[in-house]
């Protein structure tokens, strides 16, 4: 992941960042908010690691004026603020995770990985128990193993998934897949019928008379 980490203690910060590196990650460091800010609005980044008492903004203030803009990268908060009350603004705020000073660094690396995870589902569509979609790869897995298909088997997987839950008739593949070339729909079932065979499962349905169908199993 590429991460930003905003921390002012130097030594606490260069732990942090050696450990994150090491464990496989990208990261840029700076110690007052309003430095974060200002590379935060030209970069992107996977998540952002703020401590919350820092100079020139805090880190609550960072992630104020972040959403503001409409940058909703996921934050961990770092900090010795303990109370309730600190804790509750955090999430309010919209922190996906608040760890205390001091802590371990391998507790950080746990809870990254959780989001990291997280993050890695919400580009997926789960099409059933062994089968997902990635949206942003646009490629079937079953299980963790990409599912090897033609450039229009993709096409078919690619319109059925984002399309789950819902019917997909003859004409949406005509226009989605065919490019509105001529085709006729028994030719369309062929092709459904050969990807059908691929798949270890039955996860295309046959809607008589309208289309084909992926049940929506869940979506992140």
């Amino acid at each position: 992941m590429k991460i930003l980490l905003l921390e002012d203690e130097i030594m606490l910060c260069h732990s942090i960042t050696d450990y994150l590196e090491k464990t496989g990650h990208l990261v840029r460091y700076c110690y007052d908010g309003k430095e974060a800010l200002d590379i935060v609005a030209k970069e992107e980044f996977d998540l952002l690691i703020l401590d919350i008492n820092v100079p020139a903004l805090s880190g609550f203030e960072l992630l104020e004026n972040l959403q503001k803009s409409k940058i909703l990268t996921p934050v961990i908060f770092i900090s010795a603020l303990t109370d309730i009350e600190d804790i509750t603004k955090a999430f309010e705020l919209g922190c996906k995770d608040y760890i205390k000073k001091p802590f371990h660094l391998k507790e950080l690396g746990l809870r990254i990985d959780r989001i990291s995870k997280l993050i890695e589902e919400k580009k997926h569509i789960i099409l059933s128990k062994n089968y997902r979609y990635s949206k942003e790869k646009k490629t079937l897995y079953f299980n963790d193993t990409p599912v090897e298909l033609t450039k229009r088997q993709l096409q078919i997987i690619d319109l059925l998934a984002k399309n789950a839950g819902l019917v997909v008739d003859f004409d949406m593949f005509k226009e989605y897949v065919w490019n509105e070339e001529e085709i006729d729909n028994a030719s369309i079932r062929a092709e459904i019928s050969r990807l059908k065979k691929i798949l270890k499962e039955n996860i295309i349905h046959n809607i008589r008379g309208l289309g084909y169908k992926i049940e929506k199993i869940s979506a992140y």
